[in-house]
């Protein structure tokens, strides 16, 4: 799952991003509206981390203009500014949610999962195929009875996949939600990763759930 974040202060910008990036999301990070909107604009996001008050155009007027391109990404924004009124301009600009600094960061990574869950139609951070199961708070994956060792890049693509079951992702599309701008490998690189994933979540079992749909890229459903 890939993030933006757009904080003007830039120690905090370095500690919110390494934070996310710990937490196995991968991260890019800009200081001011400006620059948010080109990042949106060249880049497909699952989740937006915003300040409000920021240089050249303000994270309100960002949203703004987000959605009047008729972007959804969903957007959180971290602001010192508490008052209702503050919280209702946020949300009224088109924002999923509100933070007032200073937050803990286990409370941002809990509403990043919200707004992600409600982004794929979902009540709860398990998703279910088959027999696979998925949970984004432990990071953990099983189908069956048995648990799946993943690394950090497989379990990302897994969870993009089953985030958007049924629906088939170009390559370019995966690569974009799982690797951020400093990405500089192959261009072979989805297909490596899918290839490993097969190997682990599908080759001991009968009923297969990746799926190769030719000239178009990759699903995970049941057939």
């Amino acid at each position: 799952m890939r993030i933006l974040v757009v904080e003007d202060e830039k120690s905090l910008n370095r500690v919110i991003t390494k934070r996310l990036e710990n937490e196995g999301y991968s991260v890019d990070s800009c200081f001011d509206g400006e620059e948010a909107l080109h990042f949106a604009s060249v880049g497909e996001f699952d989740a937006v981390v915003m300040d409000i008050m920021m240089p050249k155009i303000n994270g309100i007027e960002v949203v703004r203009r987000l959605r009047d391109r008729n972007d959804k990404t969903p957007v959180i924004f971290l602001t010192a500014k508490d008052s209702v009124s503050d919280r209702v301009t946020g949300l009224d600009a088109g924002a999923e949610d509100y933070l007032v600094k200073p937050f803990a960061f286990e409370e941002l990574l809990a509403r990043i999962r919200v707004m992600t869950r409600k982004a794929a139609g979902s009540a709860t951070n398990v998703f279910i195929i088959a027999d696979l199961t998925l949970d984004t708070v432990s990071k953990t994956v099983v189908r069956g009875d048995k648990n799946i060792n993943l690394s950090a890049k497989e379990y990302e693509i897994l969870e993009y996949m089953i985030l958007n079951q049924g629906i088939v992702l170009s390559r370019e599309k995966i690569e974009n939600h799982v690797w951020n701008f400093d990405y500089s490998g192959g261009t072979n690189v989805v297909d490596v990763y899918i290839r490993y994933l097969r190997k682990k979540v599908d080759d001991e079992y009968e009923v297969k759930l990746i799926h190769t749909v030719r000239g178009m890229g990759y699903v995970l459903r049941i057939e």
